[in-house]
């Protein structure tokens, strides 16, 4: 009888999860395995080196993973500096602090189809951002800035800002979520003990939000890699390639079946990336050490 109670605290739980773990074979596991054999055969079905040849060969590529690289780097750093600034300031509770929330999660809501409709209409040459600019006196009538015929750095820094405006809320949600959980105590004794605001907060609201900020962090980073509608959008294929916007490139716009095989090999190459960068990051954090202590 002892035996059986015994056996049974130890399988319980591997039962519990088992729907789970069955879930995940079907629909994540066993995709994905057919997604690598995939990306490694030609269009009958042969074993092939060719479909990460071509990726490597092709110009677009390195282009797509510098232009992906600036937007993660740039992105993510200046929504996390505005978005924890505005959690900070929320945070403080200052009256009509509830409906200024509200107002700065609508872009949040948007799906991206919308925000890149939204934008690529606006930034025409004869859209509302230059009828903005002309009501203001900031333009002549005869004098539209041209947004979409910009270089390749200002389009770039153009996505950065339009992925910020829909991205921050994202951000700031977590981080006021954290901020919010906070043990109050801990902040009041900082004060008690002579520290300044911005002493209490380097040296006691930012490492108790560590693990939220590395959610917040990964979180971001994994979508900034994955932008490619806002951008497809508003400038079309090919003109500021990025990775995503490549497979998406390769399984819609290109005909035949071997465009579809490359197109797979794109999404391994992507899925590595983002698994690099997220250890990468968990590692520079110190969030494995953490884990490991």
């Amino acid at each position: 009888m002892q035996f059986s109670e015994e056996f049974r605290k130890k399988t319980l739980p591997y039962f519990l999860i088992a729907p789970v773990v069955i879930y995940y074979a079907t629909f994540w596991f066993y995709p994905v395995l057919r997604c690598v054999a995939g990306s490694f055969q030609d269009a009958s079905g042969r074993f092939t080196f060719e479909n990460y040849l071509y990726i490597f060969h092709d110009p677009n590529f390195y282009k797509a993973c510098f232009n992906t690289a600036f937007i993660v780097i740039f992105s993510v750093a200046l929504e996390f500096t505005l978005a924890f600034g505005l959690a900070l300031l929320i945070n403080t509770k200052f009256k009509g602090s509830g409906i200024f929330l509200f107002i700065a999660m609508i872009p949040m809501a948007l799906p991206p189809v919308a925000v890149g409709a939204m934008w690529s209409s606006g930034f025409a040459t004869y859209g509302w951002m230059n009828s903005f600019f002309y009501i203001l006196g900031l333009i002549e009538k005869s004098g539209k800035i041209p947004f979409l015929a910009a270089g390749e750095f200002a389009s770039m820094l153009l996505i950065i800002l339009i992925d910020a405006w829909q991205v921050i809320p994202f951000m700031m949600i977590i981080l006021l979520a954290g901020m919010q959980n906070l043990n109050k105590e801990l902040q009041e004794a900082g004060y008690i003990f002579g520290a300044n605001g911005l002493t209490v907060l380097r040296k006691i609201t930012i490492p108790l939000l560590k693990s939220t900020i590395t959610t917040a962090m990964i979180l971001r980073i994994i979508s900034a890699i994955q932008i490619w509608l806002i951008i497809v959008m508003i400038y079309g294929y090919n003109r500021l390639p990025v990775l995503v916007e490549q497979l998406v490139f390769f399984k819609r716009e290109m005909r035949g079946p071997q465009f579809f095989q490359i197109a797979i090999a794109y999404s391994v190459l992507i899925a590595v990336i983002v698994s690099m960068m997220s250890i990468v990051y968990l590692k520079v954090s110190g969030a494995l050490k953490e884990e490991d202590a």
